[in-house]
């Protein structure tokens, strides 16, 4: 099974790939500036990966989910060649915020965080994508990414977690929840609820998919960069 989601990967990057040099080629005939990133951080069970397809399809951007990221952050052959899609100027202008980022943060990067720095800053060197997950909010330059959160109350999350009974439902959404924390505390040093890593929180209590797409769409044009 692991062989066929990497097989399914490694296309999803072909593709991808072929879709940044294609923007590229624009980019050079029109002289046109690439898009902002959103980021999208989620509590489980919020409908936080709806969101992100609905916005990427609404805003005709490329949506990058985090299990690919987490794969491509883990194949060194996968991250060469998303890596390699910069040209050397927008390398150099990755590299430095990558270098800012692990002082200023005091971190000290493994292999793995490595990888995954590269690869969310080459996404976000070509802009227009949203990114779901993988603490790309904490990677990005604020000032090229508007970062979401979308978070709602535990018993409206239990109810949209796909499990057998209420009590497995709970038992699933605490585990990923904790496990989405611990990933930011290890890597990123940061509490992943604290709301001022975000610029714009929704609780979806009493909010539709629908209406929070609508409300993230407005935000962004509203944002002043």
């Amino acid at each position: 099974m692991r062989g066929k989601s990497m097989r399914s990967a490694e296309s999803l990057v072909e593709e991808q790939l072929g879709k940044w040099r294609l923007a590229g080629t624009e980019r050079k005939k029109e002289k046109a500036k690439e898009g902002p990133v959103i980021t999208v951080s989620r509590e489980s069970g919020c409908g936080g990966t709806k969101i992100a397809q609905k916005l990427a399809k609404e805003l005709g951007f490329d949506l990058m989910g985090g299990k690919i990221i987490q794969m491509v952050a883990e194949s060194v052959e996968m991250s060469e060649r998303v890596i390699c899609s910069l040209d050397e100027k927008e390398v150099t202008k990755r590299d430095d915020w990558l270098t800012s980022l692990f002082e200023t943060r005091h971190l000290w990067p493994d292999q793995y965080l490595h990888h995954l720095t590269k690869v969310i800053g080459t996404i976000g060197r070509h802009g227009n994508a949203v990114i779901l997950g993988r603490g790309a909010n904490y990677i990005l330059p604020q000032e090229n990414t508007f970062r979401v959160r979308i978070i709602g109350p535990f018993d409206l999350r239990s109810k949209n977690a796909t499990r057998t009974t209420e009590d497995e439902a709970r038992r699933y959404l605490i585990k990923v929840d904790a496990d989405r924390e611990a990933f930011i505390r290890k890597y990123f040093n940061a509490d992943v609820k604290d709301p001022a890593h975000y610029d714009l929180v929704i609780n979806m209590r009493v909010v539709s998919i629908d209406g929070a797409v609508k409300a993230v769409i407005a935000a962004l044009n509203s944002w002043k960069r």
